[in-house]
């Protein structure tokens, strides 16, 4: 495979790593297992159980053991034919996944944000027409 293809298999194929790390890590749908995780993470008794746990809660702990799925059912590699270039590829792709993780996370605060202020200007205005129609 060309570097070119290469790099472009390497932006398309962290999208659904990030995907599917986001969405098991803080989406709403996985919100009583990552709860369970939670506790079990700050309540087990070995490290070892603490860090398992852990690893469910976390997008960036979880989306190296997504990446490995995904370089297991893909056999992509970067730069090397060998087992360098699964090695290369793994913590590429985890990057590239958590840099798009992190522009979701900011888009989505921006969108609360505009939701929030929103919902704000219309209690005022809601407000403003209550004591109009008082006086």
């Amino acid at each position: 495979m060309t570097l070119s293809a290469q790099l472009l298999w390497l932006l398309i194929l962290a999208i659904p790593i990030a995907s599917v790390a986001w969405t098991i890590t803080h989406e709403e749908l996985f919100s009583e297992p990552r709860k369970w995780c939670e506790k079990h993470s700050q309540r087990c008794r070995t490290l070892l159980q603490r860090k398992f746990f852990y690893l469910f809660t976390c997008e960036y702990c979880f989306s190296h053991w997504v990446t490995a799925f995904f370089l297991f059912v893909t056999r992509f590699k970067l730069l090397f034919s060998d087992w360098r270039g699964y090695l290369i590829a793994g913590f590429s792709l985890v990057w590239v996944a958590n840099v798009y993780m992190s522009f979701f996370a900011r888009i989505r605060l921006d969108v609360k944000r505009e939701r929030v202020e929103i919902s704000a200007e219309e209690t005022a205005l809601q407000q403003g027409h209550t004591d109009l129609n008082k006086s």
